[in-house]
């Protein structure tokens, strides 16, 4: 599949990219597409998955960067140090704080309208870097929403204690700090999106965390897409990601105001 995603990339991105470095060390650089058209557009950041290992890149989601390049979002593909290049609990997560905050600099882009996406590791990267990033909202496809049940189920040939560096048991204040379900309410505008039918990470961790969040307040959706695999959820030709792609624009869409009894809408 990725081998297809790359001559689909190859054949349809005419937006650049353009590089920036948002550190000093050779991962900490994102790749930035802008639409045609006037500004300032709304910005995606892109954060890939791969279970926090360093074999995987971010060019396992560049075809969704250029289909949603196409669609009229700036997007900002980050890469980060992973397991085996420096990367781990809490590198990984400052790396994607600082690439986040690099597009201070960037002209162009509505800061208003910045959205986080990540999918699989990505999606806890993602997560957690929304709790203090000024972002409208953050999406969350296929991601590990709760690092203890992953351990406890083995996910990623055991990605989640290499990650944190040990077990839970082992360093506890690491799987704290990078669980998502432990930072509950994350109070920004959350999308969870699952295929039913994944063998990596199962759709119940996204569907346990968007209860969660709701319970507590937040603002969840829940999006389970039938018969949809790991990587189909990533794959910008499927309909299962104009799926979730038409679920992420609805999230910068206002708020319906609440009218008082008697109140003309």
């Amino acid at each position: 599949m990725f081998a297809e995603l790359a001559e689909w990339v190859e054949s349809n991105d005419v937006f650049g990219p353009q590089r920036h470095r948002y550190g000093d060390d050779p991962e900490q650089v994102a790749d930035l597409r802008m639409p045609t058209g006037d500004g300032p557009h709304p910005v995606m950041v892109l954060i890939h998955g791969g279970n926090w290992r360093a074999q995987f890149s971010k060019t396992t989601i560049e075809a969704l960067a250029v289909g949603l390049t196409q669609a009229g979002w700036a997007t900002w593909n980050i890469e980060y140090r992973r397991v085996g290049n420096g990367g781990g609990v809490p590198a990984t997560g400052a790396d994607v704080a600082a690439a986040i905050r690099a597009l201070q600099d960037v002209p162009g882009i509505d800061l208003q309208r910045l959205i986080l996406l990540g999918h699989s590791s990505g999606g806890q990267l993602a997560l957690r870097a929304a709790q203090k990033a000024q972002v409208a909202a953050v999406v969350c496809i296929a991601g590990y929403c709760d690092l203890r049940e992953a351990t406890r189920l083995g996910l990623g040939n055991n990605a989640v204690p290499a990650f944190c560096g040990g077990g839970p048991d082992e360093v506890p204040e690491n799987f704290d700090a990078a669980n998502p379900t432990r930072h509950l309410p994350l109070g920004k505008k959350t999308l969870l999106a699952h295929g039913t039918a994944d063998e990596v990470v199962p759709p119940s961790l996204s569907a346990s965390y968007a209860a969660n969040g709701q319970r507590v307040g937040d603002s969840c959706e829940l999006l389970l897409l039938q018969d949809a695999g790991h990587f189909d959820v990533i794959d910008p030709r499927s309909e299962h990601w104009r799926t979730i792609e038409a679920a992420t624009a609805r999230l910068l869409e206002p708020e319906p105001t609440e009218h008082s009894p008697g109140e003309e809408a």
